[in-house]
């Protein structure tokens, strides 16, 4: 086997229409090769030894290049070349998107002693997102989250997060999102404005959205993919519960690091599967 690699974008969709091709160190192409449905690219005859360079390009993104060093046995493992998506070329296609809870993760990080960090989860959500046709910027994402869902991995801080010292999820049985508008932050970056409902108290938060593209299912769908993080202060939200340890350390900290991933599915249902 000469040649062998992977061509992915960012969230791991193969890109079946890459083109590869290797040149020797004095700029002479030795190879040209077209990725197969799976993005895979082989070749069975043996390269010289030496350095190569591997240049991958493909409609619809940004060139990329990687070194490959050919030993005596004539192959060359490039393994997986990650392609990013140039001038924001393959946005979702426009209509409404149902947010895929399965598939899907809904987490923040808060700071404990003052030394380490605590990671808890949602476990139960959902949400959907309309596709503006012809302005971007006019789409809406919508979500809303079951507070006593929030899982820690420590039985007794749970209890602890959904009493009425934070979420009181009695009270408040739902945290919820909705957007107010979107700026473009770069060809697959976003701002997302919108208002965050949470233990009573509706404030403004923004998201930091990163388009990581669409592809198909194994269901017979379309998937687009999003990563999103965001930055709350819980005294935003009225949860003021703080326990003071020694050295005026506060057990647990004000600040959350929330982080989404997501993927939604193109039209307003999920599929079975």
């Amino acid at each position: 086997m000469g040649l062998t690699a992977r061509i992915r974008t960012r969230d791991g969709w193969a890109v079946s229409h890459a083109v590869v091709t290797v040149t020797d160190m004095t700029g002479a192409q030795v190879l040209r090769l077209e990725a197969d449905a799976e993005g895979a690219v082989r070749d069975a005859n043996p390269l010289a030894p030496g350095a190569y360079t591997v240049i991958v390009t493909a409609v619809g993104y940004a060139p990329a290049a990687a070194s490959a060093i050919v030993t005596a046995s004539g192959r060359a493992e490039v393994g997986t070349v990650t392609l990013a998506r140039q001038g924001g070329t393959e946005l979702p296609p426009p209509g409404p998107w149902t947010v895929d809870p399965a598939h899907s993760t809904v987490a923040a990080v808060a700071q404990h002693l003052g030394i380490t960090s605590v990671h808890g989860r949602f476990t139960h959500f959902s949400g959907t997102i309309e596709i503006a046709p012809d302005d971007i910027t006019k789409s809406r994402v919508e979500a809303v989250i079951r507070a006593d869902s929030i899982d820690t991995g420590n039985g007794m801080r749970d209890d602890h997060l959904k009493s009425p010292d934070f979420l009181d999820v009695e009270k408040y049985p739902e945290i919820t999102y909705r957007s107010t508008g979107l700026t473009a932050a770069g060809s697959d970056r976003w701002t997302v404005h919108g208002e965050l409902g949470m233990h009573g108290v509706v404030r403004p938060v923004d998201l930091d959205l990163a388009y990581l593209g669409t592809g198909a299912d194994p269901w017979g769908g379309t998937r687009a993919a999003f990563r999103a993080t965001a930055e709350l202060h819980r005294d935003d939200f009225a949860m003021n519960y703080n326990q003071v340890v020694q050295a005026g350390i506060a057990a647990i900290g004000t600040t959350l690091k929330v982080e989404l991933d997501v993927q939604a599915v193109q039209g307003e249902s999920l599929p079975l599967g």
